[in-house]
């Protein structure tokens, strides 16, 4: 099992240059069975990771939005970090960078998450801001939170901006220019969609210290352009290969031919995102053969039954096929 220490300041992980493993990371997805305890499909789940770990992704997320977080026990958690760590060792990738994604009401339960998550071998944590009481969560109790979160984490802090699953609570640049400052915050995922942030961080911050992940494949090449340093993308669980070889296409300096393939993942992205986490889960076991049973999202999240809606995010998404084909 590799080394859980901060990836920053020297790392078995060889990462010793950045904050947080550059390239592209990937919100796997949950599988349940069909029932009415609605388990996770052992079988399904372990087949998903032997595809994203052998097509040469540069790191996992578990429990992220696309993996429903909510709706994980932390004994799951553990589970799913063991079984993609064991893909990983079993694909010779043992040194993968895996993070968990939580969602805790309270510092408290949070800061367990993060010991929970080191102990069944994660290296990162990616931690919304809590929002139950999103009425008393102004800008010191946001980074407050996040500051006693990284005190009390094991395991490096990745700070997760989606205002749209937290009440509208957005972290903004004086905000991260605070928390980037913490020894333990390592890097943060902008949902937000907030490229300036990017362009602002970029200037506070060497990339050892505190850097930015895209939190779409869409505009991942204009935040590389401004520094960022890679993206956690769903439409990774589908088309591993292609967000790999825009990102590598951009690496080597192929402005024009990333900027093509940027454009045409852009519409690919669109299908994911209106499509949601079940249309997403609809679209991945469809074209990956993928039992049609286990891509249900856990309740009270709807399923995604509608034909119309079937075959428009099929349609929309399927003009990468030809291009992961090829890689």
């Amino acid at each position: 099992m590799p080394s859980n220490e901060t990836y920053a300041n020297g790392s078995s992980n060889g990462t010793s240059a950045h904050s947080f493993p550059p390239g592209i990371h990937v919100p796997s997805l949950t599988w349940f069975k069909n029932d009415s305890d609605q388990e996770i499909d052992w079988d399904v789940q372990d087949e998903h990771f032997e595809f994203l770990i052998s097509n040469g992704l540069h790191g996992i997320v578990i429990a992220g939005t696309n993996g429903e977080a909510a709706t994980l026990s932390s004994a799951e958690k553990t589970q799913l970090v063991q079984k993609a760590r064991k893909a990983a060792q079993r694909l010779n990738r043992g040194d993968l960078s895996i993070t968990v994604g939580g969602v805790a009401g309270c510092t408290r339960d949070a800061i367990q998450q993060t010991i929970d998550a080191k102990a069944a071998g994660a290296n990162a944590y990616l931690a919304l801001v809590p929002s139950y009481f999103h009425f008393a969560m102004d800008q010191d109790a946001i980074v407050a939170f996040f500051q006693e979160l990284a005190d009390g984490s094991p395991i490096p802090i990745v700070i997760y901006n989606f205002p749209n699953v937290v009440a509208g609570l957005d972290i903004n640049s004086e905000m991260l220019d605070i928390l980037g400052k913490h020894k333990n915050i390592v890097a943060v995922k902008l949902t937000c969609g907030g490229i300036a942030k990017v362009s602002r961080i970029s200037a506070s911050f060497r990339k050892s210290e505190f850097v930015a992940l895209a939190g779409q494949s869409d505009w991942l090449i204009p935040a590389l352009s401004v520094g960022a340093v890679g993206t956690i993308t769903g439409v990774a669980n589908l088309y591993p290969k292609t967000c790999i070889h825009l990102f590598n296409l951009y690496q080597q300096g192929k402005y024009d031919e990333a900027s093509a393939l940027q454009i045409k993942l852009s519409v690919t992205e669109w299908g994911f995102g209106k499509g949601g986490i079940n249309g997403t889960k609809y679209v991945v076991s469809h074209k990956r053969g993928y039992p049609e049973s286990s891509s249900d999202c856990r309740r009270p999240y709807p399923r995604y039954t509608d034909e119309e809606k079937r075959k428009w995010v099929v349609n929309q998404v399927s003009g990468l096929d030809e291009i992961e084909a090829s890689l």
